[in-house]
């Protein structure tokens, strides 16, 4: 993809595992999720729930800073989960990106949680 006179390639800022069978994404070198980078992390994002059930947590280990695109971008992965039976899940939020989620009112729309573990566990718990 490319903006202005950059060239994003999402393989580079997206790194996916599979733990339990649930897909655990994190950016990978990268401290701000802006305009730039919105677009092509939200279609492969929402490529994960082309299978019906998918279990997804975004690790947002690292992010110092997200704008309205970003939140955009959550908002429309939590949609997608939910119209295709799946799940989507952020865990280790920074307190800066955190003030953010609070200021928007978003900490009550999402399932966050502080650690990679806790996130995982609250998938064998009852929801």
């Amino acid at each position: 993809m490319q903006i202005s006179n950059y060239t994003f390639n999402i393989n580079y800022m997206l790194k996916t595992e599979k733990i339990n069978n649930i897909a655990v994404v994190r950016f990978d070198n990268i401290d701000r999720f802006n305009a730039l980078i919105t677009e092509p992390v939200k279609e492969d994002l929402k490529s994960f729930f082309n299978t019906p059930g998918t279990r997804m947590i975004l690790n947002l280990e690292g992010i110092k800073y997200i704008d309205s695109s970003g939140f955009g971008v959550f908002l429309s992965i939590l949609k997608t989960a939910a119209n295709n039976k799946g799940q989507f899940r952020l865990c280790n939020i920074g307190p800066e990106v955190m003030e953010l989620f609070k200021l928007l009112q978003l900490h009550n729309v999402f399932k966050l949680y502080p650690t990679l573990d806790e996130c995982l566990e609250s998938f064998t718990s009852v929801n």
